[in-house]
């Protein structure tokens, strides 16, 4: 199924999606992700990208989402 595809069905927000997205584009080649540097990827502060991970990280979305750490920025473990 497309990411495209994937995002018409999810009941996540645009926000979300976004984030999804970016995710699933670059955890090939990276396992970590600060939510500061996804934020400002994609426009969003780190506390809005720390608030919608919760719900990426609770789906079902072809990657496994943990909370990983938390210095000077919350830290998320990506597995595709």
């Amino acid at each position: 199924m497309s990411a495209t595809a994937q995002a018409a069905d999810s009941p996540l927000s645009d926000k979300q999606r976004r984030i999804l997205e970016y995710l699933q584009s670059n955890a090939d080649e990276q396992t970590y992700f600060k939510s500061r540097l996804i934020g400002d990827e994609l426009g969003l502060s780190a506390k809005e990208v720390g608030t919608n991970m919760t719900a990426i990280a609770s789906g079902d979305h072809d990657i496994d989402v943990e909370k990983w750490g938390y210095s000077s920025s919350t830290t998320w473990m990506v597995e595709a």
